[in-house]
C-alpha cells in the first residue's frame, strides 16, 4: 500500500471512529468558515469538511473513484449567470447574532431589505482586479451582506487565507473574507473569523461550482451559517461538491479577473506546517504563496 492511500484509509477509519463516539468533540478552530473538500488520494475520495468555527467537522469518506483533473477542465469558460423569474419586491432577508464565539470584526448587521440593484462585486487586490457578476435576483440576502460589509470597508487590508489547489485537495479555489486571517499557512486561527451575524442559504445549485463562480463558504454539516467568507472557483473539478448536497450558497461569477485568480494558483501554496496534508486532515489551511490582500471592495449599480 502507498503512503497516499494509507492517509486515505487511516482518515475514513478516524471519521468512522468519531461517528461512533456519543460524546462531544472539541471544536476545530484551525480552518473556519471554510468549504468542503474533496482529496483524490491514491484513488480514493476522502471528502473533509472544513468548517465555519461553528461546530466540530464531521468528515466522511467516499469509496468512489475520480478522474484526475484535467488541464483543460481548468482552462474551460466561467459560467453564464442563469435568468431568474422570481419577483424580488416581497423579499426580506434575516440575520442573526453569532453566538459561537467565533472571532468577529463585527460592524452591526446589514438591512433586512435587499438591494435589488446591485450588478458587479469588485475586489481590488495586491495581485489584480477581480470582478464578480452578481446573482443578486437568486441570492439577494448574500448579495445584501456583501454591499452592507463593503460599504463598512470590512474587507479593506484582508487577507485571503487559504488556496486549494488540484494537486493537494482535488480541487480548485481561493478561500477570502476572514478579516483576522493572517494568511501565512501557520496560524491556526485562519478561517475561524467573521462579521458577527450569520444567515441562511440561497440559490442551492442554482449556479453550478464550475470555474469562475463565486459561492459563500461554510461548514459542509453547518447549513445556513454563512458569514463573510467566500470562494472562488479556478477549476471545474468543484462540481463534485455538488454531487455531496455541500450547501455553499453560489452568488455570482467572474466576469473579469480570471487571469489574476489564475496566477495565483499557479504561485502554488504555503502548506500549513509544512505539509499540505494538513489541509486536507483539517488541521490547517494551505496559504497562497502569493500574498492575496484584499483593499477595497465595491458593489455598483
Amino acid at each position: 500500500m502507498d503512503r497516499q492511500t494509507q492517509l486515505a484509509r487511516e482518515h475514513r477509519e478516524r471519521q468512522e471512529q468519531r461517528a461512533n463516539n456519543t460524546g462531544t468533540s472539541k471544536r476545530n478552530t484551525v480552518i473556519g468558515a471554510g468549504v468542503g473538500v474533496v482529496v483524490v488520494v491514491g484513488g480514493v475520495i476522502a471528502a473533509t469538511t472544513l468548517m465555519g468555527g461553528k461546530s466540530d467537522p464531521k468528515p466522511s469518506a467516499a469509496a468512489s473513484t475520480s478522474a484526475a483533473p484535467s488541464a483543460s477542465a481548468s482552462a474551460s469558460a466561467p459560467v453564464a449567470l442563469p435568468s431568474s423569474t422570481a419577483k424580488p419586491a416581497a423579499v426580506t432577508c434575516q440575520y442573526r447574532k453569532d453566538d459561537s464565539g467565533s472571532p468577529a470584526k463585527k460592524v452591526g448587521m446589514p438591512p433586512s431589505k435587499p438591494d435589488m440593484k446591485a450588478k458587479t462585486m469588485t475586489l481590488d487586490t495586491s495581485q489584480g482586479q477581480i470582478v464578480i457578476q452578481l446573482a443578486t435576483a437568486q441570492a439577494p440576502c448574500t448579495v445584501n451582506s456583501f454591499e452592507f460589509l463593503a460599504k463598512k470597508n470590512y474587507f479593506d487590508n484582508t487577507r485571503c487565507h487559504r488556496l486549494a489547489t488540484p494537486e493537494t485537495t482535488g480541487l480548485g479555489m481561493l478561500q477570502c473574507g476572514d478579516p483576522l486571517a493572517k494568511g501565512d499557512g501557520k496560524s491556526k486561527e485562519d478561517g475561524t473569523g467573521g462579521p458577527g451575524y450569520l444567515f441562511g442559504d440561497e440559490n442551492l445549485n442554482g449556479i453550478p461550482y464550475t470555474r469562475g463562480t463565486v459561492a459563500m463558504a461554510q461548514g459542509g454539516e453547518d447549513a445556513n451559517s454563512n458569514g463573510s467568507q467566500f470562494w472562488i472557483s479556478f477549476s471545474d473539478e468543484n462540481t463534485q461538491l455538488a454531487a455531496q448536497g455541500e450547501p455553499y450558497t453560489p452568488f455570482g461569477v467572474v466576469v473579469k479577473g480570471m487571469d489574476v485568480v489564475d496566477k495565483i494558483a499557479k504561485g502554488g501554496i504555503i502548506p500549513f506546517n509544512g505539509d499540505p496534508l494538513n489541509d486536507v486532515r483539517g488541521e490547517g489551511s494551505n496559504a497562497p504563496k502569493l500574498p492575496v490582500i484584499i483593499k477595497n471592495v465595491t458593489v455598483s449599480h
